[in-house]
């Protein structure tokens, strides 16, 4: 099993009583002198608007209306485009002071980073979800600061449920027999399987942890061919694939923005949904059930977590700048309004317990659960993004007709470990 990395509040933080509002006033300071910091961001908005960079537009303002000697410049880029961009300016020289993008670690290791403990004020370093913030760390010492966080369980079509008479599946064999009666129903896609390069490396781990597997172990070394992953890879291959379940796009070759837009379009039984799906869905008149994801003999003991990250880089040397703006970042109130604007969760103890008492946030209090047992993928290991990418191009490969589940990942744990040797 991957190692346990749970995202429930542990008894210490929670002792603090931290709120999060220092609001840049932590004890780092770097008010004094004119600096201007650029930060480049992930767009978050589904639906090709503005609203992310209408939210970062907003915080600038705020922030330099408090801090006169410090300016913000944003660009805001793609999530298919931001990771490669800043990986092409910190080559180039041109590292950004701010960075918020799907990895951390390979520019830990590089030396190229500020730590937590370099930025932040203690009691916004403490107020991290103490799993998240785990998950933060390379050579245990954080670098990675989580942004927003999410978890995936199961979503239906509440109104294709009913009228083929059936009930949330907890088991695997439950889900595999609605998929049959979805299909007889004339549902296009019983049950979506975005197997393709966006986002496999997440799929595949939501089915791998109901397995009982991951894609490390317990002592948070690499388990990608162990026996629990052929299995559920097999069991995916047999019973959902090989008998037609996953639509017509192998699912190699579908990707989770286009599974996605297939169940808001009301084509779809079931799949492994996101936070922000459901707003999206609801709008084009879908109603969405959710459920624990099912497993072999029941729900799932396990789901994924996923985080974004947000970082600092050394080059330009604006460390105290950098830190009073992340202060900033993190009070509850940004916190807060990203998150629930983008349906997302957050990542500190005290704003996390305000959205699980907020009426306007209730939507998202399925995903909140979750998070007690929620595992992230092995983030802060500097072999993972080749490993991920690596997993993205070729799992979709084990469950095609010729394909052999244990030689797929037999091949993808070879590229982990000679990854993991050059670290």
């Amino acid at each position: 099993m991957e190692r346990r990395r749970f995202l429930g509040l542990t008894a210490a933080a929670a002792a603090l009583g931290l709120t999060a509002t220092v609001a840049g006033c932590g004890t780092l300071g770097g008010d004094g002198g004119d600096v201007t910091l650029r930060l480049v961001a992930a767009d978050y908005d589904l639906t090709g608007g503005n609203t992310t960079k209408k939210y970062w537009d907003e915080l600038v303002a705020a922030f330099q209306a408090g801090h006169p000697g410090i300016k913000v410049q944003v660009q805001v880029e793609s999530w298919d485009d931001v990771d490669r961009k800043v990986a092409e300016m910190v080559k180039a020289g041109q590292a950004p002071d701010v960075a918020q993008i799907g990895a951390y670690a390979d520019y830990a290791a590089a030396g190229q980073l500020y730590s937590a403990d370099d930025l932040l004020s203690i009691p916004v370093q403490a107020n991290f979800l103490p799993a998240l913030a785990e998950a933060g760390e390379n050579d245990r010492t954080q670098y990675g600061l989580p942004f927003v966080a999410s978890t995936r369980p199961l979503f239906y079509n509440a109104d294709l449920f009913d009228k083929a008479g059936l009930k949330p599946p907890t088991t695997w064999d439950e889900l595999a027999e609605a998929a049959k009666k979805l299909k007889e129903e004339g549902v296009r896609t019983p049950f979506a399987l975005p197997l393709g390069p966006e986002e496999a490396q997440a799929e595949s781990l939501m089915w791998l942890l109901a397995g009982g597997g991951g894609w490390t172990d317990d002592s948070d070394r690499y388990a990608i061919a162990s026996e629990a992953n052929t299995e559920t890879f097999t069991w995916l291959k047999d019973e959902l694939v090989g008998q037609g379940l996953t639509g017509p796009i192998a699912p190699g070759k579908l990707n989770r923005k286009a599974a996605f837009a297939a169940f808001a379009r009301g084509e779809v039984g079931m799949l492994n949904g996101h936070p922000s799906l459901v707003q999206e869905a609801a709008k084009q008149g879908v109603k969405v059930g959710q459920a624990p994801l099912p497993g072999i003999d029941g729900p799932a003991r396990a789901t994924m977590g996923v985080a974004d990250w947000i970082m600092g880089f050394k080059q330009n040397g604006h460390r105290k700048e950098i830190g009073t703006f992340l202060d900033f970042v993190f009070s509850d109130e940004n916190v807060l309004k990203f998150a629930g604007d983008n349906d997302l969760l957050p990542v500190t103890v005290s704003a996390s317990s305000r959205m699980e008492t907020a009426t306007e946030h209730a939507g998202l209090r399925e995903f909140l659960k979750a998070l007690p047992t929620a595992q992230l993928p092995p983030v802060g290991k500097t072999s993972w993004a080749k490993v991920s990418e690596t997993i993205k191009q070729d799992i979709g490969k084990a469950v095609t007709p010729a394909g052999r589940p244990a030689d797929v990942l037999g091949a993808i744990a070879r590229t982990a470990t000679t990854a993991e040797a050059a670290e």
